[in-house]
């Protein structure tokens, strides 16, 4: 039976709806209607107010099918991102695949506060940390065009997300390395920003994350593990008076602050989310 943009939109909200009163304890899609005009879009390939200007257009057989099985892996959980392949932060629209985690809105408040401490007109020296799809180095990269970025990722599938989101944006200023933080890495950084994998493998977090890829999620000691890591390679690898600086959960703050001050950086504060939520840990490596 078919279906205009208007029917098939009323169904989708409704099927959608329907699981978020099913999972009333874990509320899993708290935007039906949006997530349902976002996949409708994708499956036209039409924008939003295209279907709004046109809701009585019928789709057709194939598109119907198509837009009900999006609708049904929605329905269990997939996220839109992984569904379209694609995730708007900063400025452009990324390429996401499971590969990568999907970019969020809190992280470009680490971006916001990277630029406000790289030179404009120097060339600098900045590297991102778990760099995923890129997200954070070429957010960077775009807004300081001197500065030198290096992405570096342990996923091979992970660099290769990122190196088609830089060639589709032609940023020349940046570049993707497979590594495992600084480990293999020689030589003096002015800046690293990281959002590592900070969650611990018990927390009940993790199941409303299933689709991501766990590597980039979880880390050890209570997911602090790789923030101690990173920042004992940042007292070896940055400039004096480099930054360093993170991106967290939102209880970790106390925990991210003492560690970079056992570890001898100076003027460690954190940042708050919008939501007034402690989410980004930033401090200097002190002068010798």
């Amino acid at each position: 039976m078919s279906k205009t943009v208007q029917e098939a939109l009323s169904w989708s909200i409704s099927e959608l709806e329907v699981l978020e009163l099913e999972n009333s304890n874990s509320k899993i899609i708290d935007t039906p209607k949006l997530d349902a005009e976002i996949l409708l879009a994708d499956t036209l390939d039409k924008n939003r107010t295209w279907l709004k200007t046109w809701p009585e257009k019928t789709l057709s057989p194939t598109e119907l099918d198509i837009f009900k099985g999006l609708i049904m892996r929605r329905k269990a959980g997939e996220p839109v991102a992984y569904l379209v392949g694609k995730q708007d932060f900063w400025t452009f629209t990324l390429k996401v695949t499971p590969a990568t985690l999907i970019p969020r809105p809190e992280t470009e408040h680490l971006v916001e506060f990277a630029l406000s401490k790289i030179p404009a007109d120097e060339v600098y020296q900045i590297f991102d940390l778990g760099t995923g799809s890129g997200a954070i180095a070429l957010a960077l990269a775009s807004e300081r065009p001197q500065a030198k970025v290096t992405g570096l990722d342990i996923s091979e599938q992970a660099l290769s997300v990122a190196e088609d989101n830089r060639q589709q944006l032609k940023i020349s200023n940046v570049s993707f390395q497979r590594g495992h933080w600084l480990r293999d890495w020689s030589g003096k950084i002015d800046m690293i920003v990281s959002n590592p994998p900070y969650i611990d493998a018990n927390d009940e977090h993790l199941k409303g994350l299933t689709f991501e890829p766990i590597g980039a999620l979880v880390a050890g000691d209570n997911g602090l593990a790789d923030i101690v890591e990173i920042t004992e390679q940042a007292q070896q690898h940055l400039k004096p008076s480099g930054w360093l600086i993170f991106e967290h959960g939102f209880e970790q703050g106390r925990a991210v602050r003492d560690i970079m001050q056992q570890h001898r950086f100076k003027d460690v504060v954190t940042l708050a989310d919008y939501a007034g939520l402690e989410r980004v840990t930033v401090g200097i490596k002190a002068p010798k």
